[in-house]
């Protein structure tokens, strides 16, 4: 563990660190500076953890990534220290949910979730399944949302941990509340409920409380409902929790609304507004006065409704709450319409549907952000491992080549000649070398190539469909974004990741092609696609090429064939399509005027010639053949690529 001289210089630093509430950024670098000459165990790990989670408010206010965290995960990674890394990568990633960074919260707990399974503790497997859960939740997918909370649940009884018990249990709650499964999330609520009371957790009574309410107005028992929401809200103002209050008199106010009592929703919704003076966030603030405008223009009061909708527009401008303002001038053009003032209501519901557009907009840019995020994340955790695999794969080769050098011991005798063949052997390792750094520079130049038209994909899809879509066509492109950048880092990958990836990439252009083709993927029962090795995206360009010149043009149903064969110390890759042949395809480009050629079928061209140059086979090469029916007539495209076998060992 620590030295005491070491422990005297981190506690004076962080003292000073905290006299000042973290304004000096010089302090937290000594203090980096100081742990980092510590002896690397997994007491430093959580050393790091802990002060970076008490240093959050620090970094979150500069918008900076925390480095705390940042030396735990890279330390963790070393160490293999499984729990040290469960425990920040949960810590990160609901920061990263608090900031509504979904998609990165949710990629930082499915890492939590892998960690926690090594450590095989049942409460840390909850707890990191539990946050996933929320954070699908929040995305709105709701089936993956329950998956994850069904199986923390599992894992939670296991040892009887109460707490992650209550947030699964109340999570199921949530998601059948959301699919009006309102009976069900009774029977949730209900059972959180019991727990909460039995651990003395006021704020999860008050909670499953007011859901239980929310529950019994989904089924039309108004008058249940606003007994739940009294005693929900009973709880929170014996806890002077002002924001509960808050959220149980706009509940209040919505169920009388509903009852058509709207003496006493006029009465709820004032009182939500007086205790939201007290309530930091003043978006509840302005949501009160929208339900105050919707109630009294439902009764006819069109300019007393306004000028409370006015308030509500006039506080979120100040506070720059774009949702809120969609929809306080969606009620706006509501109330203009109903009084008659339809020139009115038009412009009030122009305005709303900009600031909806201003809302996707931002969305689709978070989305692409936390993306790109995730990648550069993944990229330096991959570091560490990288270096670990590529270790192993030296040690195995270095046995390998042990063996090689007994084998020729019966060659002793051409030592005499050696340095002739010393020198000739230096050239060609020259070459050799020569041809491999332009080998990987042709590799490099697929990335930009494949991300530029991933991206006008995308581009195209966003505009072309609705956001749900758009956003679920997103994260699956994100998953293979981060495959491709992953594989192409090697000069060879496993076959089977190669079809892993080439099978995301042809389900997602055979949705963006509205599932104009059908397509099989065969790997030969002879290769074990775990050790048989394929340089990556070498297959792609002509699966690629093979969809938009062969396929999309093509009326009635396409098919797509791949194949990948091995005999003896070949590899053999077959593409073949049902198109409409290159000919065809030739003409359709002319009368676009498109007279370029292919760069990703270029690039793929000029990497298997240098192949063949590095392993000096004249097998390997790359044959198109037009394919043609009985009566002559074009039938489609075959491609068919071979390869020197390569096995990972």
């Amino acid at each position: 563990m620590f030295s005491k001289g070491a422990c005297f210089l981190l506690i004076f630093t962080l003292w000073a660190i905290g006299s000042t509430r973290g304004q000096d950024s010089m302090l937290v670098s000594r203090t980096l500076d100081s742990a980092r000459a510590l002896p690397n165990d997994t007491g430093k790990v959580n050393w790091f953890i802990e002060r970076g989670k008490a240093m959050s408010y620090y970094f979150d206010a500069r918008k900076e990534e925390n480095p705390f965290f940042q030396e735990a995960i890279a330390l963790g990674l070393r160490l293999r220290y499984a729990r040290g890394l469960t425990n920040v990568y949960n810590e990160i990633g609901t920061n990263k949910r608090n900031k509504s960074q979904y998609i990165l919260a949710a990629d930082y707990h499915e890492k939590a979730i892998k960690s926690a399974e090594e450590t095989r503790d049942d409460r840390l497997i909850g707890l990191s399944l539990n946050n996933a859960g929320v954070d699908n939740r929040r995305m709105d997918q709701l089936q993956k949302a329950f998956e994850y909370h069904f199986r923390a649940l599992h894992a939670a009884e296991k040892v009887n941990d109460v707490r992650n018990i209550c947030v699964a249990i109340n999570s199921i709650g949530n998601i059948e509340l959301s699919t009006n499964k309102f009976t069900d999330a009774i029977g949730h609520f209900t059972k959180a409920l019991a727990l909460e009371e039995q651990s003395k957790n006021d704020l999860g009574v008050a909670i499953n409380l007011g859901n239980i309410g929310y529950a019994y107005q989904g089924l039309g028992k108004i008058d249940l409902a606003i007994e739940f929401y009294k005693r929900s809200l009973a709880v929170n103002q014996r806890l002077k929790n002002n924001t509960g209050m808050a959220i149980c008199y706009n509940s209040l106010g919505a169920a009388y609304q509903e009852k058509k009592d709207y003496a006493h929703a006029m009465d709820a919704l004032q009182r939500a507004l007086a205790v939201n003076d007290k309530v930091d966030d003043k978006v509840h603030m302005a949501e009160s006065y929208l339900n105050i405008g919707k109630l009294l223009s439902r009764q006819g009061k069109h300019e007393e409704a306004r000028a409370y909708m006015q308030r509500s527009v006039d506080l979120s401008l100040y506070w720059g709450f774009k949702s809120m303002l969609m929809e306080a001038y969606k009620a706006l053009a509501a109330d203009y319409k109903d009084s008659g003032d339809f020139k009115r209501s038009l412009e009030a519901q122009d305005t709303s549907l900009v600031y909806k557009d201003s809302i996707l907009n931002e969305s689709t840019a978070m989305v692409l952000a936390q993306t790109r995020a995730i990648y550069d994340v993944d990229r330096k955790d991959n570091q560490i491992k990288l270096l670990e695999h590529d270790k192993q794969l030296s040690e195995m080769r270095t046995k390998r080549n042990i063996v090689y050098t007994f084998s020729t011991a019966g060659f002793l005798l051409m030592l005499a000649i050696g340095g002739f063949f010393y020198i000739r052997h230096r050239n060609l390792e020259a070459n050799k070398h020569t041809l491999q750094l332009e080998l990987r520079s042709l590799r490099a130049q697929m990335n930009p190539h494949f991300i530029f038209n991933s991206l006008s994909s995308i581009h195209r899809f966003i505009w072309s469909n609705n956001q749900e879509e758009a956003s679920d066509y997103l994260t699956k492109f994100s998953k293979l974004m981060r495959m491709i950048l992953d594989n192409t880092q090697h000069t060879f990958i496993s076959v089977n990741k190669e079809v892993e990836s080439l099978r995301l990439y042809v389900d997602l252009e055979r949705l963006r092609c509205n599932g104009v083709f059908e397509y099989n993927i065969n790997v030969a029962d002879n290769i074990n696609d775990e050790e048989v090795m394929i340089p990556p995206m070498i297959i792609q360009p002509y699966v690629e090429n093979a969809i938009w010149h062969g396929l999309v043009h093509k009326s009635g149903k396409g098919v797509l064939d791949i194949s990948i064969t091995a005999n003896g110390r070949t590899l053999t890759c077959i593409v073949t399509d049902n198109g409409i042949g290159r000919k065809r395809a030739l003409e359709i480009k002319q009368k676009k005027g498109e007279t370029h050629r292919s760069m990703g079928m270029q690039v793929t061209e000029g990497r298997i010639d240098l192949i063949r140059k590095i392993n000096n086979s004249r097998e390997t090469n790359v044959t198109i053949t037009d394919l043609e029916d009985e009566s002559g007539k074009p039938a489609g495209t075959q491609v068919a690529i071979i390869l020197p076998v390569e096995h990972i060992f």
